[in-house]
């Protein structure tokens, strides 16, 4: 399957851009709204691959271009930049689309970080009040450190909970999640869920940056 990382150039697109390009066979599209950035991007993470016996093309392009080629789309982009880029890539999105955020709205204070979400509710609803008709949306990889997804020696040993009300987009991206190494996707519910997954992030940065040993925490259920 061929996947767009919209903002494939920031930290969370790297990571899942090189953990999917790694572990299994789909198709890695990074986007930018710059496109020599995406491309120089791409070019790093096929050099990152190469060093480890893995020959895997990977292209940049606009965001736009990348959406208009991919079957899966993923906003890696801040909260604030996701409704001008959802407006930006729509008219090469259709039902046949699938949009997976993995933003969470998070706000720094003197005390530490909080959650923050937008006036809906939810990054997650956010999304999918701003998709275009029809094309459904999954939240997921709301929870993941990036810098552990983008280091390829690092063992996962992670969940990622997954929200949505579209079963079989849910299902897609379950299948996806879990084709990389040592990460188990959770049905977390629906939309209406992903404030509580979302909330999850502040909650690991303060535990990370407060426990020694702890950087780049993720979470497991059993």
């Amino acid at each position: 399957m061929r996947i767009a990382l919209l903002g494939g150039t920031g930290d969370i697109g790297e990571g899942l851009a090189l953990r999917w390009a790694y572990h299994t066979d789909h198709e890695v599209v990074v986007g930018s709204r710059d496109p020599e950035k995406a491309r120089a991007k791409a070019d790093e993470y096929e050099t990152e691959l190469d060093s480890r016996g893995r020959e895997v093309k990977v292209n940049g392009f606009t965001n736009e271009m990348a959406a208009d080629r991919a079957r899966v789309v993923v906003l890696a982009v801040p909260p604030y930049h996701i409704a001008d880029t959802i407006d930006a890539v729509a008219d090469g999105l259709d039902e046949n689309d699938i949009l997976v955020t993995p933003a969470a709205g998070i706000k720094r204070e003197d005390d530490g970080f909080h959650y923050h979400p937008p006036n809906v509710g939810s990054v997650t609803q956010l999304v999918d009040d701003a998709a275009p008709d029809g094309v459904p949306v999954v939240g997921a990889f709301h929870n993941l450190a990036a810098g552990r997804l983008a280091d390829l020696d690092a063992e996962l040993d992670i969940d990622t909970l997954l929200v949505a009300d579209d079963y079989d987009a849910k299902d897609i991206v379950s299948r996806l999640a879990e084709d990389i190494d040592g990460l188990r996707a959770l049905d977390a519910g629906g939309i209406s869920n992903a404030a509580e997954v979302e909330s999850v992030t502040p909650l690991l940065i303060n535990v990370a940056q407060n426990n020694e040993g702890m950087h780049d925490l993720g979470i497991q259920f059993r």
